[in-house]
């Protein structure tokens, strides 16, 4: 069997859990591709399995924690490689695959997959899959299938209309940072919420006005939102009572249910690829410094996506 190399992660722990090693060269199915992956993403979701802390709060996490076990694994992931995110071309297909063929450059998310930290990963067709926008490294394409797809379907869900007023908490994060543009694309105005440090990111983005929750609490300004959009998960429901408007709509990115399709990955390639979409990469790290960019992401204050090559394009 031929070798990859591939981050595997044993046990739920810091950082340094994941451990790079040589695996089994996976391959496809009948109904699979395999994607000779180029990049990947160090994804919030990534995190909290490998640190086996769902960050939905004391009180949520207590309760869903046993579940998380069942569904994942006990003492450690069942899917050992993790990665949600990645962009890269596809190597060989399975006999039955026909949305594909060799050679095409896609973008994907891996879903409860994983499988992004390889050099090489096996997805079917019908996944969460598309060609790459043309405008796009495979490295900025990566960020894309995870947090720009989860703002559009949010926002999409909020029926959001040109000239309401939305604002986003958590503006400067990866979902935040799609989220401003998302925005300000389908035509609302846009209020943004981060850190001190983020603020002019954040206006760059398009924001209208941007609030420094170090300094000001929204919902003590008087304002009144249409949409308002929680990609942290932290406001209280006495917060969003303030400053919701009678036929408001409140999303949190924690507990809103979407379900991922292809079309929807295909109609945000149109919009990355007709100039109205832009990812932000804070920091870029070469494949075996995975465990540093985890150890970054961990403290919490990561602008927008940070990236791993995994292999150059040949």
């Amino acid at each position: 069997m031929e070798k990859m190399k591939a981050f595997i992660c044993n046990k739920y722990g810091p950082p340094e859990v994941l451990q790079l090693q040589e695996v089994e060269k996976p391959v496809p199915k009948d109904n699979e591709v395999l994607i000779n992956v180029h990049a990947t993403t160090v994804h919030i979701g990534d995190t909290k399995l490998r640190s086996f802390k769902p960050g939905l709060g004391p009180f949520r996490d207590f309760f869903f924690k046993p579940m998380m076990r069942i569904m994942i694994g006990f003492t450690g992931p069942r899917k050992k490689i993790l990665g949600m995110e990645l962009a890269g071309d596809i190597e060989a297909v399975g006999k039955d695959v026909k949305l594909f063929k060799k050679g095409d450059p896609v973008f994907a998310s891996t879903e409860m997959r994983f499988g992004g930290y390889a050099e090489y990963c096996c997805l079917p067709e019908d996944g969460f899959m598309a060609i790459k926008p043309t405008n796009m490294s495979y490295e900025e394409a990566a960020t894309f299938p995870n947090g720009a797809i989860t703002a559009m379907l949010l926002l999409r869900k909020a029926n959001i209309k040109s000239g309401q007023k939305v604002l986003l908490n958590g503006a400067s994060g990866s979902l935040g940072t799609f989220g401003v543009q998302l925005a300000k694309h389908f035509g609302a105005e846009v209020i943004g919420v981060c850190s001190t440090a983020n603020l002019e990111l954040v206006k760059s983005l398009g924001a209208d006005k941007v609030i420094d929750y170090t300094q000001d609490d929204f919902s003590q300004k008087g304002e009144t939102y249409d949409v308002i959009v929680d990609t942290i998960g932290n406001i209280s429901a006495s917060r969003v009572k303030r400053s919701l408007k009678k036929d408001g709509v409140h999303l949190s990115a924690l507990t809103t249910s979407i379900k991922l399709k292809a079309v929807d990955l295909i109609s945000l390639r149109d919009i990355i690829e007709a100039g109205h979409l832009k990812t932000v990469i804070d920091r870029r790290y070469p494949f075996e410094q995975m465990v540093e960019a985890h150890r970054y992401v961990d403290k919490g204050h990561k602008k927008g996506n940070v990236v791993i090559t995994v292999s150059q394009k040949k």
